[in-house]
């Protein structure tokens, strides 16, 4: 049994030091212990444009954060933030381990309408990353639109997580979408977003979820702050693909 702990709160415009301490008091209320804390893309700053002014590259506050988070309540924690490496910046997803592991993912597939493209660099591979039994494969927000970047060749991975600053005025889409990867990849998904309205005046409504291998809706809520805790058994995907082995039949191809 993998136990998630998922955040959605309003995240407070280019305020690091407001929203580290706002989940910090969130994870008060929690009752312990838990496996995974997944937080929202851009935990701590907002969807910004402006990575050169919080970006990881030299004082690592947010890196620090995250990896004390991990090590007091003996948990992984993920959640993405700007990141600068040689030169470049990255909206990458962080994934650090109560043993102190880091992994990361950069986001793909970068929000063009929001000029993400014109301050971030395109992230190039994907990275399955394996805890407690558990393959887990994390992407970031618009990456949910592009199926092919979810495709799960080979039953490789057990468990998608998104984490979003995903608009309300596309609700409708991230609740059908979050379904339909779930059913195509016969696998658990979890989607964390954020709520309120960030500093460019975009509204938010939340409505993380957690979606069964089957489609099938577990746990919703809507735009409240809130934190709420999920329980995914593995035996629950293995089962399902032996009695339903779709994707023994799907087509192969490579990724380029």
């Amino acid at each position: 049994m993998l136990k998630l702990i998922l955040i959605q709160f309003d995240i407070e415009w280019h305020a690091i030091d407001k929203n580290l301490s706002k989940i910090q008091k969130i994870l008060d209320k929690v009752e312990w212990p838990v496996d995974i804390i997944v937080l929202p893309e851009m935990f701590a700053t907002g969807f910004t444009m402006q990575p050169e002014l919080f970006s990881e590259d030299e004082h690592k506050s947010v890196h620090k954060w995250l990896t004390n988070l991990a090590e007091k309540f003996k948990c992984a924690v993920i959640g993405s933030h700007p990141d600068k490496m040689n030169g470049r910046f990255f909206n990458r997803l962080h994934f650090f381990s109560p043993e102190g592991v880091h992994q990361y993912y950069d986001k793909r597939h970068l929000f063009t309408m929001g000029d993400e493209h014109k301050h971030y660099t395109y992230g190039s591979e994907r990275r399955i990353i394996e805890y407690k039994s558990w393959n887990i494969l994390p992407l970031i927000c618009y990456d949910l639109r592009f199926p092919v970047w979810s495709r799960n060749n080979n039953a490789k991975y057990d468990l998608l997580i998104y984490i979003a600053n995903w608009p309300a005025a596309r609700n409708s889409a991230w609740e059908v979408l979050l379904r339909a990867r779930a059913i195509e990849n016969q696998c658990f998904v979890v989607g964390v977003n954020r709520t309120g309205k960030d500093g460019r005046g975009i509204q938010y409504c939340g409505n993380s979820q957690v979606v069964s291998p089957k489609g099938e809706v577990l746990h919703k809520i809507n735009s409240r702050e809130v934190v709420f805790t999920s329980n995914l058994d593995l035996s629950e995907v293995r089962n399902y693909r032996k009695s339903f082995p779709v994707l023994e039949d799907a087509d192969e191809f490579e990724i380029k």
